[in-house]
């Protein structure tokens, strides 16, 4: 069942879905503790402060990666699922609603405990509009702990294990160090890649090959 089936069931279950098993492992005041942290690594701001926090417990569990691909399968599902992300970004939806919703979510698409509990703090918080940035935020603090940079790469569509393999090692060369490669899934670039890697991009996508087209045939 795909994301959109979870809303639909997140739905049914308003009336009656009780949220009192989401325990937060996490300070009340996020927020502020995190901040020192966040500023030394690097990661600044809401979101940064927020992928510290976590970041910090996961290690304190020794579940980076775990929580790493919770993060990643999350992402991928409010990227696939429109309603799923005006859920996350809803300025109107009470954070209860909200809470509930995330709970049911996240315990059907199987996440562990540690990330099930940490999206409810979000939400709690009224935060889930930052979400996607907390995620890249901790995946930047994992890269940075395994001595990686970091290289953004959307796609208009899901890569295959041999297509990461090629683009990993092309990256690999270019760069001439270790690379992370973080995948994201836009089906509005229509087609080729779009590569990030710090503050320098590489725009190979179809949608801007046809913008630079149109551009040039007005000319004619």
């Amino acid at each position: 069942m795909g994301p959109p089936g979870y809303l639909r069931l997140t739905l049914k279950l308003f009336g009656n879905q009780d949220i009192a098993g989401l325990r937060p492992q996490f300070p009340g005041n996020i927020e502020g503790t995190a901040h020192v942290a966040s500023e030394a690594t690097g990661v600044s701001g809401l979101a940064g402060r927020y992928a510290t926090a976590l970041f910090d417990l996961a290690d304190q569990q020794q579940a980076l990666d775990t929580v790493a691909g919770d993060l990643i399968k999350l992402r991928q599902m409010i990227e696939e699922s429109p309603e799923l992300a005006r859920l996350v970004r809803s300025p109107v939806l009470s954070r209860d609603v909200q809470a509930r919703a995330m709970a049911t979510l996240t315990e059907k698409a199987e996440l562990g405990t540690t990330v099930r509990n940490f999206v409810g703090v979000v939400a709690r918080n009224r935060r889930l509009f930052a979400l996607t940035g907390i995620i890249a935020g901790f995946l930047g603090l994992l890269a940075a702990r395994r001595g990686e940079v970091t290289a953004e790469v959307t796609a208009a569509q899901a890569l295959t294990k041999g297509q990461l393999t090629a683009i990993n090692e092309q990256l690999n060369r270019a760069i001439g160090s270790k690379v992370a490669v973080d995948v994201r899934v836009d089906p509005a670039i229509i087609g080729g890649l779009v590569v990030k890697v710090g503050s320098r991009m590489v725009d190979g996508s179809l949608r801007t090959k046809l913008t630079r087209l149109q551009l040039a045939m007005r000319g004619i």
